[in-house]
């Protein structure tokens, strides 16, 4: 792929021409909300502040750094648009507003949007002025107190303590310009079916045609093509099971998506009139299966144990926003360095560059949503209007292996006890079964089961022995499961959610070194320096890989943040451990494994080991 579908902010539907308008906008608080009333969107003296966009007024790269409760933010910003912008239409594209935006181009409303963690857009082409100038103005609203609003680590009070961190307000993903034609591509939706050795494609036009288009696809790995075709376009949305002729011989292990072989396929799209091109996007998937079955996670018809590091998602300078895209890069370099096979995104969306990585690299990843921290029908409305866009957005991603609706009840607190939330949480996960039929899903990770596919239990142990213990045989297992509350919670509330699930330690370790007197701390266990974090992480890691009936661990966390000061790495995301010596640990082979995925796990730790000392991140 080129350069520039590399950094694309929507790298799963990438054409040629987009303007990124990330950089310094006119900012302004609106603490009395009066902008609304004071007819803020046409009046430039206002925005005297400047503000560098998409980084939030609370951190210090947006130029602000003012973590106060400001419910209401401002932005304006003049933009150019030429001759060559002008022949189609033209969309304008935020990637993340937290929480609920308006927008205005021109003095004209163009954009009304609600949830913080998911993109928008609005075509501006009809409120375009005759000249080149053309003004932007937004305006965003996130109650800082409202814990009915979808918040994940997002502190609700004024300093940041525990387990939560600063607030992020406004602006935080990418914005861009877009020019497209009158009719265009709108929605790509990949499903892989790799036991049929196809790939089903659905792609949404953004109107009804009037008369039928033609649509042609080609789809190439590794230089090799394996399907090209074109298909009649007489409605507003194509769907074809698309069969991988070109398959031929390869090697199946060059040709499904996995850690270890994170094959992608490339997408070219176009779309005709005739003989006249309308549109042409470049897409990419990866051809993989995921689920459960008889206690294990299963990738591409095998077992396949899960070394996932919880990943927050937040940065010293730039809050939830990462400082460039090259960091996102690194993230998952380090991720794959460190010896895991995964990532727990931690009540976050995470950037769709981010997932890009992970599927070039070989990342899996859990996606989550983030919390909300109370239960009533305005907090359910609001999250499930936005999971529902959450798995929208991320479906094509061959690295999402599993989706978490809930975690540790949060927004559900009452669920042992209320039926109403027990029926919420039953909800979620069956409708996100309906919107994505290929993935598992957790319906409340860590404690308090009703619905899953995976049994997920948090169990911060910061020795190894109680590990052991709880997990060292299948009989101390089913007795965990049904009479143990690691974190004072009962772990399945409903027994028969447990028959064939695969058990997995979600959250555990937690450790940090001891922190400095005086100075906020967070962390589940304490160790005096470098070495005993290492001896300690060791026997904790150790104690799982030996239970014959785990079938894998996520390891909190991979960076500190803020005051939690457990992970593996600093917030800068300089390492606190070597990073080779992580490596050896968390590759080791698990006992619950059958004997001849642990020789393919063992070659490919082998694999590994040599790509991570050569530098090469895949």
């Amino acid at each position: 792929m080129s350069e520039t579908e590399i950094i694309h902010p929507r790298p799963q539907l990438t054409r040629e021409r987009w303007i990124d308008l990330n950089g310094i906008w006119g900012f302004a608080f609106d603490d009395d909300d009066r902008g609304l009333t004071d007819r803020w969107v046409e009046r430039a003296e206002v925005f005297a502040a400047e503000i560098t966009v998409p980084f939030p007024p609370e951190s210090q790269a947006s130029g602000i750094g003012d973590n106060g409760m400001h419910p209401v933010v401002w932005y304006r910003r003049v933009i150019t648009v030429d001759d060559s912008l002008r022949s189609g239409r033209l969309l304008l594209h935020f990637g993340a507003v937290d929480y609920r935006a308006r927008v205005w181009v021109n003095g004209q409303l163009v954009a009304t949007h609600e949830g913080g963690h998911t993109p928008f857009h609005a075509d501006i082409t009809d409120v375009l002025d005759d000249g080149p100038e053309q003004t932007i103005v937004v305006r965003a609203e996130d109650q800082p107190e409202d814990t009915s609003q979808p918040r994940g680590k997002q502190f609700w009070e004024l300093k940041p303590r525990d387990i939560f961190y600063t607030r992020t307000t406004g602006i935080w993903g990418s914005v861009w310009l877009e020019p497209v034609p009158h009719t265009y591509i709108a929605r790509l939706r990949w499903t892989p079916m790799p036991e049929r050795h196809q790939l089903g494609l659905s792609v949404h036009l953004n109107h009804l045609p009037t008369h039928p288009l033609r649509l042609h696809l080609k789809l190439t790995l590794h230089g090799v093509t394996l399907a090209e075709d074109s298909y009649l376009f007489l409605r507003d949305e194509l769907r074809r099971d698309v069969g991988l002729e070109g398959l031929g011989t390869m090697n199946w292990r060059h040709v499904t998506w996995s850690p270890d072989y994170p094959n992608l396929i490339d997408a070219e799209i176009t779309l005709y009139d005739g003989d006249t091109v309308l549109d042409a996007v470049k897409s990419y998937a990866g051809l993989r299966s995921v689920g459960t079955d008889s206690g294990f996670f299963m990738l591409n018809g095998s077992p396949v144990y899960l070394r996932l590091v919880l990943g927050q998602g937040y940065w010293p300078d730039t809050n939830l926003t990462p400082p460039s895209p090259d960091a996102l890069r690194e993230e998952v370099r380090l991720i794959k360095a460190l010896g895991f096979n995964g990532v727990r995104v931690h009540q976050k969306v995470e950037d769709p560059r981010f997932l890009y990585w992970c599927d070039r690299m070989g990342v899996m990843v859990w996606g989550e949503m983030a919390s909300a921290f109370s239960f009533n029908n305005e907090a359910v409305n609001r999250y499930t209007r936005e999971w529902m866009e959450v798995v929208e957005r991320d479906y094509n991603h061959p690295s999402i292996i599993c989706w978490v609706p809930f975690n540790e009840s949060w927004g559900v607190p009452n669920l042992a006890t209320d039926a109403s939330q027990g029926h919420y949480v039953q909800a979620l996960y069956h409708l996100t079964h309906a919107l994505d039929a290929t993935r598992p899903v957790i319906g409340n990770d860590g404690w308090e089961h009703i619905v899953t596919d995976v049994l997920g239990i948090h169990d911060y142990a910061t020795e190894s022995e109680p590990l052991r213990e709880r997990y060292g045989t299948p009989e101390a297992v089913a007795h965990t499961l049904t009479a143990r509350r690691p974190q004072f919670r009962a772990i399945v509330l409903r027994q028969n959610v447990s028959q064939g699930a695969p058990v997995m330690l979600t959250e555990c370790g937690g450790l940090a070194y001891r922190p400095d007197p005086g100075k906020p701390w967070f962390g589940y266990g304490t160790v005096a320096d470098s070495a005993a974090l290492l001896e300690r992480y060791k026997e904790l890691i150790d104690a799982i890989l030996d239970s014959p009936s785990l079938a894998g661990f996520c390891y909190t966390q991979l960076t500190d943040v803020q005051q939690e000061a457990n992970g593996l790495l600093n917030a800068d995301r300089t390492s606190k451990l070597d990073i080779n010596a992580v490596y050896a640990i968390n590759r080791r082979p698990a006992k619950s494994l059958p004997g001849e995925v642990l020789v393919h796990i063992q070659q490919a730790a082998e694999i590994m080991t040599a790509n991570a000392n050569s530098g090469d991140p895949v």
